[in-house]
């Protein structure tokens, strides 16, 4: 049976446990408000927003959040988010934390920033 790819941030909400996608609704808006002008997407079959270029991805995982602003990203806010398990561009979040909103706030904006610069 051939798997229809999902196309928006919606779609892939819907189809989470009510608990995540709340979860990751407030993760949406966090992104959505640090940076207005970027575009949701699906690249990698990820939701991501984008302004010149990617800025940020996100996916759940079985038990975790994973949250990808680069590399540039991490290393960054490296102080700020060694108490989270990640990798060199990504950080993943607990599903039974609460997210770092005020953190990811920041992240994105400085991601916006590069990314401005960069164009």
């Amino acid at each position: 049976m051939k798997k229809t790819p999902i196309e928006t941030i919606d779609a892939y909400i819907a189809l989470l446990p009510n608990s995540v996608g709340v979860i990751l609704e407030k993760l949406r808006q966090t992104i959505r408000t640090a940076a207005p002008e970027a575009e949701e997407c699906i690249s990698y079959g990820m939701p991501a927003f984008k302004l010149k270029g990617i800025l940020v991805y996100f996916a759940v995982h079985k038990n975790h959040i994973g949250f990808y602003p680069t590399s540039s990203g991490i290393e960054a806010f490296d102080k700020e988010l060694t108490k989270y398990h990640g990798a060199k561009g990504s950080v993943r979040f607990p599903l039974d934390k609460p997210l770092p909103l005020e953190l990811i706030a920041r992240i994105v904006k400085f991601r916006v920033k590069e990314n401005m610069e960069k164009a």
